[in-house]
């Protein structure tokens, strides 16, 4: 059979997707977002990663884990400078997803329509428990969901909630452990909301 470039380049369309790793803090979503894209580029995939313009707690650039682990990225303003940035690649990371614009999910379905595998890690709850951002939409249009817990600063269980400890209603309070402090449903809601 002779190769049909048609064909080959429909089923590199048809092979793209959304994988959604989800949790609260110091889960380890990132450490799992760049662990699978570390992967890709030991595959010598081009890979492209972008994170929020706005997270700038580590590093202005890279983006990094709670570990210190990281990965060179770059920030955007929106969710559909992805789609003009990532277009011609075979791998898209997005961190911290949650930060991102209503755009998202139609960004990283449009390539993932296109063959690109799209790999997004973000916060699915934000400090009260509310479902956060864009997630909730991207993780009803993924493939694959991963949800990953940190452990119970309070009693040692898996946790899913990001506790805050400072006083404030802002939705959007950048942190680490100063302000939040992972808790599992029981000791979350021991504090109130």
């Amino acid at each position: 059979m002779l190769f049909n470039e048609d064909v080959f380049k429909r089923r590199t369309e048809l092979g793209g997707s959304i994988e959604v790793i989800c949790g609260s803090m110091f889960s380890g979503k990132t450490e799992e977002l760049i662990r699978r894209l570390r992967r890709a580029q030991i595959a010598r995939l081009n890979v492209e990663i972008f994170k929020p313009k706005t997270d700038t707690r580590y590093d202005e650039t890279d983006v990094v884990s709670h570990d210190r682990n990281s990965i060179p990225s770059t920030p955007v303003e929106n969710a559909s400078s992805i789609l003009l940035l990532g277009s011609h690649v075979q791998v898209v990371g997005v961190d911290e997803a949650q930060f991102f614009d209503d755009e998202l999910p139609y960004v990283c379905n449009t390539l993932a329509n296109k063959g690109v595998r799209v790999i997004v890690a973000g916060l699915d709850m934000d400090f009260q428990g509310r479902p956060f951002g864009p997630m909730p939409q991207l993780m009803a249009m993924a493939e694959s969901v991963t949800k990953v817990h940190a452990v119970c600063v309070r009693c040692g269980n898996p946790a899913l909630y990001s506790y805050r400890l400072v006083p404030g209603e802002a939705r959007i309070l950048l942190g680490e452990k100063e302000s939040y402090e992972p808790r599992c449903r029981q000791c979350y809601l021991e504090d109130g909301l």
